[in-house]
């Protein structure tokens, strides 16, 4: 997936995925989506417009964000792990898990955190998804990813979804994005060669397999 904000809701992948979604949502109270793959694949924009292709066939739908459950710096720094933000250890599972598991249970509102890139930080009780919301599209690096803790949430998804990408066009789309957030070029390729791109190998060599996968911008099954 691309990044364009104006690319519509039912371009490349989008209006295919949202039939696959609703023929799988169809009689259930609720159906809950995994989008998963490497930095910088397209899964928020991907997660945005399925929500929006969704809402406009009279579903209601939202988007939960993994990267909320980011640990905060002071705790990354403190287990020496501030040079390996955005990998697997740096996310409290466990706390996902919990979000998981009281969404499928359809809890009312249930709050959970949005990261915010700006300040690099996760905002808690950022956004409420109520017990009225049909399909909910969860989002992140490691959702599929095959060893503990993280295929313990397996079973919480209805359908999965695995976006991958050539590493040498993540490794452009990130080079963009830090452009964007203002770090310098020096320091933005170091950091893509140690954290990002090892990163994006993990979730490319380390996923299970998904019920969908999206390869290039192009449903491949």
């Amino acid at each position: 997936m691309g990044s364009s904000a104006n690319e519509s809701p039912e371009a490349g992948p989008v209006g295919a995925l949202a039939r696959r979604i609703l023929a799988a949502a169809d009689g259930r109270p609720r159906t809950v989506v995994a989008i998963a793959g490497p930095p910088a694949a397209g899964k928020s924009t991907l997660a945005a417009l399925l929500a929006e292709a969704i809402e406009t066939r009279g579903a209601s739908a939202a988007v939960l964000p993994m990267d909320g459950f980011h640990f905060d710096d002071a705790i990354l720094s403190e287990r020496g792990l501030a040079s390996r933000k955005g990998s697997p250890p740096t996310f409290d599972a466990a706390g996902l898990e919990v979000a998981l598991r009281r969404v499928r249970d359809r809890e009312p509102d249930v709050a959970v955190p949005v990261f915010d890139r700006s300040m690099e930080l996760a905002r808690a009780a950022a956004r409420v998804i109520t017990a009225e919301t049909a399909v909910v599209i969860v989002e992140g690096n490691y959702l599929l990813l095959d060893e503990p803790p993280w295929r313990r949430l397996r079973d919480l998804f209805d359908l999965t979804v695995l976006l991958e990408e050539p590493v040498d066009e993540l490794e452009r789309r990130l080079a963009a994005r830090w452009a964007r957030h203002g770090r310098e070029a020096d320091a933005a390729r170091q950091w893509i060669r140690t954290n990002d791109l090892p990163n994006a190998h993990v979730v490319l060599e380390r996923s299970g397999e998904p019920d969908i996968r999206v390869v290039g911008g192009r449903l491949a099954g």
